[in-house]
């Protein structure tokens, strides 16, 4: 029977450490319910939990209203996430080009896109781009900053990825006469998507936070609709703690699909 690598690496605990570990558990559960009750309990004398406060989701057209606006979320998530990994292919294979003239422009564009916030990102495009006549619609002044910013970060992850795969793969397919590009697009990029696939697919849970800046440009997203339904029912935190079990089960979805591709890793 094989034992768990946690056994090999630092030996098995013995049970006077799984006694301590045992009540530090139930120690740690105990102080969670215990915010949990008391926060319940807070929303409860500040009147957030009345039963006039929650009467509108039980109108279709509420819920309605909030699916508008988690399609208005991933649809601009979608996109982003496509410019994110078109960009990011093209910035990590300009920075690994040997001619200066490529590799130094994509080295600053990506710096320059990693150390920018993406919220200042889109206030350029909101505030700055029109003033010079370059007026973009809402959806494309909340989804190409997003994805402008995401795409910095991407290209890194592939970086990471290519200098993953083994540098004997590489002279391999060198040694049989292919170009750099036949190497890098048939031998090592395939190989580096197989190393960074659930980074990529992580990425989605930040483009899809990110798109929370909507409210910046007044574009129909998710959090952009609670916020309407904040003021038309002066519900504040019913309104909230629906759009973030909404927000949860997105992202959990997401790091589900992440866990899945990245099993054949294992």
């Amino acid at each position: 029977m094989s034992r768990p690598l946690e056994d090999i690496l630092f030996g098995a605990p013995n049970p006077q450490t799984r006694t301590v570990m045992r009540a530090a558990s139930v120690a740690a559960a105990a102080v969670l319910l215990l915010l949990a009750a008391g926060v319940v309990y807070r929303f409860h004398a500040a009147g957030q939990l009345d039963v006039a406060l929650w009467e509108f989701f039980a109108r279709p057209t509420t819920w309605a209203f909030l699916a508008k606006g988690l399609l208005g979320t991933l649809a601009s998530a979608a996109t982003a996430a496509v410019i994110a990994l078109t960009l990011g292919l093209l910035l990590m294979v300009g920075r690994r080009s040997r001619l200066r003239l490529v590799r130094w422009p994509s080295i600053a564009v990506i710096e320059f896109l990693r150390g920018t916030p993406t919220l200042l990102l889109i206030y350029v495009c909101f505030l700055v781009l029109p003033s010079v006549g370059m007026k973009l619609s809402t959806y494309w002044m909340l989804t190409l900053p997003v994805g402008l910013s995401t795409a910095a970060v991407v290209a890194e992850v592939y970086r990471a990825g290519v200098l993953a795969v083994p540098r004997g793969q590489t002279d391999a397919a060198r040694s049989v006469g292919m170009t750099e590009a036949q190497v890098f697009f048939s031998i090592v990029f395939p190989q580096a998507l197989r190393y960074i696939v659930p980074a990529l697919v992580a990425q989605l849970v930040i483009v899809v936070k990110d798109t929370t800046f909507g409210y910046v440009v007044t574009y129909g997203e998710l959090m952009q609709n609670a916020k309407v339904l904040v003021a038309n029912y002066n519900s504040l935190v019913p309104v909230y703690l629906v759009v973030a079990v909404l927000y949860c089960l997105v992202n959990y979805a997401i790091s589900r699909a992440s866990k899945r591709l990245g099993r054949p890793m294992h």
